[in-house]
Formats: structure tokens, sequence, C-alpha cells
């Protein structure tokens, strides 16, 4: 088999896959969810499940811990403070590189 054929077959099992997993549940839950504590639980899943994707990847994004640790510790204060989503990226970003910077300069 081609590549190219290759490539459509996993395009299809693809493409069924992601239909069955957002068809599925319109199919078994017809009526409107009463349960408070579903209900919280299903708003809250896309949050915790972007959480567990990001927060291991920050410490392994710059190949160093400390400067990983810097660039988290600037994001956090300034989303404290109710800074932006990009002056808290750059910022975050910035702090990570000059931690990074300074240990090249000083080994």
């Amino acid at each position: 088999m081609s590549n190219t054929g290759a490539f459509f077959i996993y395009l299809a099992v693809m493409a069924g896959v992601t239909y069955l997993v957002r068809a599925v549940p319109f199919v078994l839950c017809r009526g409107k969810i009463k349960s408070r504590f579903i209900r919280d639980f299903l708003y809250y899943v896309p949050f915790a499940v972007l959480g567990a994707m990001t927060f291991p990847d920050i410490f392994y994004s710059t190949g160093s811990y400390a400067s990983s640790a810097a660039g988290f510790i600037v994001g956090c204060v300034l989303a404290f403070f109710e800074k932006s989503l990009l002056t808290v990226a750059i910022s975050a970003s910035g702090a990570a590189l000059a931690v990074n910077l300074g240990m090249m300069l000083f080994k």
C-alpha cells in the first residue's frame, strides 16, 4: 500500500473516532443533565485537562529547571495580579531567557 493510501485510511479512522467521541454523548444523554455534581464535573474537565497537559511541559521546555522555575514564578506572580495573557507570556519567557543567558555567562 502506498503512503497516500495509508494516509487516507488513518485519516478516515481518526475522523470516525472523533465523530464517535462527539456523537455518543448526544445519543446517550438526550435530556438535560440535572445532577449538579455531574454538571460541575463536566464544566471543569477542560480546565483540568489543559492544566495537566501544560504544567509538566513548563519545567521541561528550557532544558534547565532553574530557568523554567524562574519563568513559572514570574508568570504566576503576574497572573495573580491579573495582567494580560500577552504580558504574562512575554514576561515569563523573558525571565526564562534571562536566567538561561545568566547561567551561560557565569558557567
